[in-house]
């Protein structure tokens, strides 16, 4: 008896749940219809509608993504340039007079390539220690050991096949400032390209740091 109630009771809740779940899916699916000032529901809606401009891209066509879209101002999911800027661009001027620097408050680097002079003069922001060291030797490692090598003799791999690349402990190369060193990584020197746009500003002085250790080697 009691096991013939509990089938009872059990087919009684699926034909329930068989009701309720159709009934569910138009209420969530009516929830997601916008209309008016009612934005509807939204899966993660973040993928979807970027809140915060991106400064690196700036599509001006405001059908681009049209068959895609589905905001409430009408234009294509893809147009995302700023009305409130001038020419609608995301990238903000910086505040006049100021200057940009970095995590380590350095200035930019505005020598040019010919101010080779200039540029042996400037000091390395950061000092000759065991961590700046380490780091300098692992990015440079990682971006000038193929054509130096390893030991600075300029017998890397593509420095071989290159042919020309000096040593760093040459007569003429190890007593190179750390300026000057900075300025060739960046702007290039002779059959070196530059690596500026590879390499940041704080990673160039690190790797002038370990080079100078090669310079000694």
């Amino acid at each position: 008896m009691i096991k013939k109630l509990k089938n009872k009771l059990t087919n009684v809740m699926i034909h329930k749940l068989k009701a309720f779940v159709p009934l569910a899916l138009v209420v969530l699916i009516s929830a997601c219809t916008a209309k008016g000032d009612n934005p509807g529901l939204e899966y993660a809606p973040q993928m979807y509608h970027s809140v915060p401009y991106e400064p690196l891209t700036q599509i001006t066509d405001k059908e681009s993504g049209e068959w895609l879209s589905n905001r409430e101002d009408g234009l294509g999911e893809f147009y995302n340039s700023n009305p409130n800027n001038p020419y609608s661009q995301n990238v903000r001027v910086p505040v006049a007079g100021t200057v940009r620097r970095t995590t380590n408050n350095i200035l930019p680097y505005r020598l040019g390539k010919d101010q080779l002079a200039e540029a042996a003069l400037i000091e390395n922001p950061f000092p000759a220690s065991p961590e700046v060291q380490a780091e300098g030797k692992r990015l440079y490692t990682e971006y000038c050991q193929h054509c130096h090598g390893a030991s600075g003799k300029g017998d890397g791999k593509v420095g071989i096949a290159y042919a020309g690349v000096p040593s760093y402990s040459a007569p003429n190369k190890k007593d190179l400032p750390q300026g000057h060193i900075f300025h060739v990584i960046t702007h290039g020197y002779n059959r070196m390209w530059p690596h500026a746009s590879q390499i940041s500003e704080e990673r160039r002085w690190k790797i002038a740091r370990y080079v100078q250790q090669l310079q000694q080697q």
